[in-house]
């Protein structure tokens, strides 16, 4: 299974190791130009640069410059030459992932041939289901939106690989993103129309190189044959290519059996154990170095940011020394919680950004302009809004009189006083009372996920709008939901205390 996140951080780490200078957050301002003294051309000899965290901006100077920036390809291109021609023409992608039962493990099913002619994919990701994909022109920008009627549009197809009593619901989806291809015409073709299926290769008049299109599978390929284009553009010397068989960061030590040792020499669950194995390689041990000890018979160290994730708070403190800046990194680009299930990737921020705060110094407005800008981001990036809105839009509730009746009476259950709405005092004396004891900090998040008015409490009219929106599909896993008719369930099996099991009424 391919971590893109992982495998692009291994490339730049390993680049490191051999002697690259390695910067994120970095953006190019304006390219730099000279003279060349033989043809009079003006010719790129580097790029104005701004750090995008402290707004610092500086110059760097090369020998030869080379634009492999994706998506952006053509901005860079204008920044050379103002009046060339468009290459990419960038296409939206959007995925989603929902529940691992829905795939079997080692199995994955890919249809070139869709309802409407495009490809749809169905498989297994790190212990999820991942599928997709549309394929849309789109406008370039660095925060993509996926879109309802994508979403809608997969889970439609994905629907026709399942048994018929398999309903595959809204609710299912636990994060959802789009991606932009950056598909490219060649520059040199005389059919300027033609999408290239590979990649392209281009050197304009000032020297810029340009490495576009392409994908994951040929990365090293399209790597040495820019390099060797460079070469021969600007006449350097370079020694022969060793991208054959040149191992990246993390492979050296890996063995298929790595997590054994992990739970032998440092005590560490065994799920969390073949992560860290599979996602850091050799490399999982610095990490187990990190952990904590949790204070428990087992596991003896890594304490989990999530229940029901095998990702560890040692994680966000090796995410800072792999360049991670911000808890987007650690949520998205690090690990891949946020890609995996945005609700759990929401609690688990404030601590992520607490480690992180605390690792380096930040002053409480960062933390708080950090946790606001990962809410924003699963928000609106990552599905959470879309997810979110099945409830608000939801607005009829589609319940017979039976089961309004049955609901308002679980809902009377937790609201002793006839308030109207309940809290999480009221939710939480129903527990204790029944022996169930949950963090009061996890019982805000359980109820701020259906408290569509943000006012701290559920209303009658909302909790019924919340079983409604069950009862359709819409969402699948809430777990107010659940507490509700479990602590219900419980109570009513207990029935009233009788005068006889009560000793008597003396």
């Amino acid at each position: 299974q391919h971590n893109d996140a992982r495998m692009n951080l291994a490339i730049a780490l390993s680049a490191a190791r051999y002697g690259a200078a390695v910067a994120n957050y970095t953006e190019v301002v304006h390219l730099l130009k000279r003279k060349d003294q033989q043809s009079g051309k003006e010719k790129v000899c580097g790029a104005r640069c701004r750090d995008v965290i402290t707004g610092q901006e500086f110059d760097v100077k090369a020998k030869c410059v080379i634009n492999a920036t994706g998506p952006f390809t053509d901005s860079l291109r204008k920044m050379d030459e103002q009046e060339v021609a468009n290459i990419c023409q960038p296409s939206a992608g959007v995925h989603i992932v929902i529940p691992g039962y829905y795939s079997p493990d080692n199995m994955g099913l890919l249809d070139p041939a869709t309802s409407d002619g495009r490809v749809i994919f169905f498989l297994p990701w790190e212990n999820m289901t991942i599928a997709g994909t549309t394929d849309s022109p789109t406008n370039v920008t660095a925060h993509p939106i996926p879109g309802e009627d994508d979403i809608n549009f997969i889970l439609t197809e994905v629907r026709n690989y399942l048994s018929s009593d398999v309903e595959v619901r809204r609710g299912d989806v636990l994060a959802a993103w789009s991606g932009i291809r950056p598909l490219v015409t060649d520059p040199n073709s005389k059919d300027t129309q033609s999408i290239c299926r590979n990649h392209i290769v281009s050197i304009s008049e000032s020297g810029l190189v340009t490495i576009a299109g392409g994908k994951w599978t040929t990365y090293r390929s399209m790597a040495e044959e820019t390099l060797d284009a460079a070469i021969g553009a600007h006449s350097l010397t370079a020694e022969s290519c060793r991208t054959v068989g040149l191992m990246l960061e993390g492979a050296k030590g890996w063995t298929p059996t790595l997590y054994i040792r992990l739970v032998q020499d440092y005590g560490l669950e065994k799920e969390v154990a073949q992560h860290l194995a599979s996602t850091y390689g050799g490399r999982a041990f610095d990490v187990a170095k990190m952990a904590q000890v949790t204070g428990q018979r087992w596991p003896i160290v890594g304490k989990r940011l999530v229940s029901e994730f095998p990702y560890i708070e040692a994680e966000v403190l090796y995410a800072i020394k792999e360049y991670a800046c911000t808890a987007i990194d650690v949520i998205a680009r690090r690990t891949r919680l946020g890609f995996l299930n945005v609700q759990a990737a929401d609690e688990a921020l404030p601590r992520i950004v607490q480690i992180m705060g605390k690792e380096l110094n930040w002053s409480q407005e960062k933390r708080t302009e950090e946790l606001e800008a990962a809410k924003k981001f699963l928000y609106h990036e990552m599905g959470y809004r879309s997810r979110s809105e099945q409830l608000t839009k939801t607005s009829e509730i589609n319940l017979d009189y039976q089961e309004v009746v049955r609901y308002k009476k679980r809902f009377h259950k937790f609201d002793k006083e006839k308030k109207g709405f309940i809290t999480t005092v009221d939710v939480q004396r129903v527990l204790e009372s029944i022996n169930v004891h949950i963090d009061e900090n996890a019982l805000h998040e359980i109820l701020n996920e259906v408290d569509l008015n943000k006012n701290g409490q559920v209303e009658i009219d909302e909790f019924l709008q919340l079983m409604s929106a069950v009862k359709k599909g819409k969402v699948s896993d809430s777990r107010l939901a659940i507490l509700l008719k479990t602590a219900e369930e419980t109570l009513d099996e207990r029935g009233p205390v009788t005068v006889d099991r009560s000793g008597g009424g003396v």
